[in-house]
């Protein structure tokens, strides 16, 4: 089992030095969110929670993805990164390509992308991006990115975007592997086409359902003999049974956060780092001694 700290809660500007605090503990990867604004006035309803509010507030900091990754990466040597998740069809894929591909490729193909559909309209709005149409543009953006990530000549013709032959460089080594996260239907699907899936806040049991969905979405596609990875974030304790369990389910990287397993939600850095090391001591160590 694989272990990622997601970095929300603690000041972004803590973050590099809790990198390599979790690298040295023991931590595989870490993970970071995204949202370029967040709305005085917000009616989207938040899907991950009972009453449609999100679990954040606008007084947090979120700082750029890949600016923020790049960071972090240049204080690390084997430490992995992936977003949790990113908003894909809120961007300009070109745009991506070139700031995720830099950052693969400045990393030595540390970098995982986790994309998401999105929820809130009014930053789609202000993006000036089709919310609608954004699972559409999603699955066109990611074909354009694979393409642009070869750092060959390339041409694309699709229904959102069309691009005679053109080169991007610097190119990453290997193709930075997509990961989908959420479990409606259509993610679920989409993700079983990729290299991985990203659940959140699901209990074991619900993980275990999930899945089940995947193995069959990817058995549809036909990606069963691909590497998958299924990042997931249980509500249980990380006991050696628990995690015994989700091997069993296919679960290949936890998702946690030491502080918030210690029941807080804002640490100051140092205490940050303190946690990441004590949680490894405790739950991470043992399974790899």
């Amino acid at each position: 089992m694989r272990f990622a700290q997601a970095m929300i809660g603690a000041d972004a500007r803590d973050h590099a030095d809790i990198a390599v605090a979790a690298e040295a503990a023991g931590f595989d990867a870490v993970a970071v969110s995204d949202h370029v604004v967040y709305p005085e006035h917000l009616d989207s309803k938040y899907p991950y929670t009972s009453d449609g509010r999100p679990q954040f507030s606008p007084d947090e900091d979120w700082p750029d993805p890949w600016v923020h990754i790049a960071h972090m990466a240049s204080r690390t040597t084997t430490l992995e990164f992936l977003t949790n998740v990113y908003v894909l069809p809120l961007r300009n894929p070109f745009v991506v390509a070139k700031a995720v591909g830099t950052a693969a490729f400045l990393s030595r193909d540390r970098v995982a992308l986790g994309i998401g559909a999105g929820w809130m309209r009014e930053e789609f709005e202000l993006m000036g991006q089709p919310f609608s149409q954004r699972g559409a543009r999603m699955d066109e953006a990611i074909e354009l990115l694979r393409a642009l990530w070869t750092g060959e000549m390339v041409e694309h013709h699709g229904v959102h975007f069309d691009v005679p032959r053109v080169r991007m460089r610097p190119a990453p080594d290997r193709q930075v592997p997509i990961y989908v996260g959420g479990h409606s239907e259509a993610a679920l699907r989409r993700a079983a086409k990729h290299d991985g899936w990203i659940g959140v806040n699901y209990t074991v049991e619900q993980l275990a359902e999930h899945c089940v969905t995947l193995n069959r979405y990817r058995e549809e596609a036909g990606t069963t003999d691909h590497a998958f990875d299924v990042v997931a974030s249980p509500l249980a304790i990380p006991r050696p049974d628990v995690i015994e369990q989700l091997v069993g389910l296919g679960v290949t990287t936890l998702l946690t956060s030491a502080w918030m397993m210690a029941g807080q939600k804002a640490p100051s850095g140092p205490e940050a780092v303190d946690l990441v090391g004590s949680f490894a001591e405790k739950f991470i160590a043992p399974l790899r001694s």
